[in-house]
């Protein structure tokens, strides 16, 4: 995907949010021992509903990653897997499969049931990323499982004449219309890079939850607020308010910004089932059980 460099700069905005607070992640391992670092946690599903959690993952060291997740199952909602560098195999019980690599995006979206694995197709080198999960609205979390893989490039990208590079891989910004569109949740997620001291702006609908994580550098704030590296910043809900102000520190900085619709709707989880009440979650256990997902 060649990267178009915006001539005129998108109108200012004229309230954006404050940081309302920082998050550091735990650190953890999941799967069969891949070592990541949980940002988005089960506490925080109700504040930035739609998205119910992120992980960060990197490491150069094969011993961090080489055992990936096998076959696990999922219900209820859609996984984002990002990808910065290394090669990850999907397959799953509803016949999809694929290959992840460098800068690209596996959507999937679990529905009534998927059963499917995640692993490392390389042993050595360094492996890095995000997964997102996202809700799904209750209409939906017995749709059919659907699954994409989306290459680098065709990920659309722009350039700001500030120099700062963004990759739209859902929502759409400053016109360029992202990879993947949602209508309940509207998501935005991009990855964005910033040079030293750079700024970017981005509108955003007052009612929409939104955070930011720092991968590279750091962002500093008109309040005085620095967000340093592996760092997530959650966004305050303001009244009037237009958007959100980025700007880099003293270092290129490089970030990923997400932001959705929420739902306002009953979340019940039970590990890899997100359903809206307990009777729905033993109903998925069952259903688990008895060998009624996809496939």
């Amino acid at each position: 995907m060649s990267t178009n460099t915006l001539n005129s700069p998108a109108r200012a905005l004229s309230q954006p949010r404050a940081v309302e607070r920082l998050v550091a992640g735990q650190a953890t391992r999941d799967g069969a021992g891949v070592k990541l670092t949980r940002v988005l946690t089960q506490n925080l599903q109700r504040r930035l509903d739609p998205f119910l959690m992120l992980d960060a993952f990197g490491s150069d060291q094969a011993d961090d990653y080489i055992a990936g997740f096998p076959d696990h199952p999922h219900r209820g909602f859609e996984t984002v897997t990002y990808m910065l560098e290394g090669r990850m195999r999907h397959r799953d019980s509803a016949g999809h499969e694929g290959l992840l690599g460098n800068g690209g995006v596996q959507w999937m979206t679990a529905g009534r049931g998927v059963i499917h694995s995640e692993l490392p197709e390389q042993e050595e080198g360094r492996m890095e990323g995000f997964q997102l999960w996202l809700n799904l609205p209750a209409r939906d979390k017995m749709r059919e499982p659907w699954y994409r893989d989306i290459q680098s490039q065709e990920i659309p990208e722009f350039r700001t004449e500030a120099g700062v590079n963004v990759r739209v891989i859902a929502g759409q910004s400053h016109g360029v219309v992202g990879a993947v569109q949602r209508e309940h949740t509207e998501p935005l997620y991009l990855d964005i890079h910033l040079p030293a001291g750079a700024r970017f702006e981005q509108a955003l609908p007052e009612a929409h939850n939104a955070f930011v994580y720092v991968y590279r550098g750091a962002l500093r704030f008109e309040s005085g607020c620095t967000v340093p590296q592996q760092r997530m910043a959650i966004f305050a809900n303001q009244v009037g308010s237009d958007g959100v102000r980025l700007q880099a520190g003293d270092e290129p900085t490089r970030v990923i910004l997400i932001a959705g619709q929420p739902l306002g709707e009953p979340i019940a989880q039970y590990g890899p089932f997100v359903m809206n009440n307990e009777a729905e979650l033993v109903q998925a256990v069952r259903d688990f059980q008895a060998g009624r997902f996809a496939g």
